[in-house]
């Protein structure tokens, strides 16, 4: 277990984005299944709000699981499993948007 704060905050954020992912994933199914997805992130906010609001947060919380994570691993030499892990995720999470962002489909 953590010991640090910003340990237990990495993962706790990581905890925070696995369930904005999930509840994202569900709306896309149940509340959005016949809106269309916009071509940008703000046409995306407009037409489907509730959908792309918990992504961008979960995303959010994600990359400042990696933040956190890294100061307390670094600076307060926090050495807990699960902030590890947060970490990792954290920055599989970062890589992802990056390429995203690099290489568009």
């Amino acid at each position: 277990m953590p010991k640090t704060n910003l340990g237990k905050w990495s993962v706790g954020l990581i905890l925070i984005m696995f369930v904005l992912f999930f509840i994202g994933t569900s709306l896309t199914d149940t509340l959005y299944e016949s809106v269309p997805a916009g071509g940008t992130i703000l046409a995306d906010i407009s037409s489907r709000p509730a959908l792309a609001l918990s992504m961008l947060l979960g995303m959010a919380a994600g990359f400042s699981a990696l933040v956190t994570g890294l100061i307390s691993i670094l600076k307060q030499k926090e050495r807990s499993l699960l902030v590890f892990a947060s970490t990792l995720i954290g920055a599989g999470l970062t890589l992802f948007l990056i390429a995203e962002v690099l290489f568009p489909h």
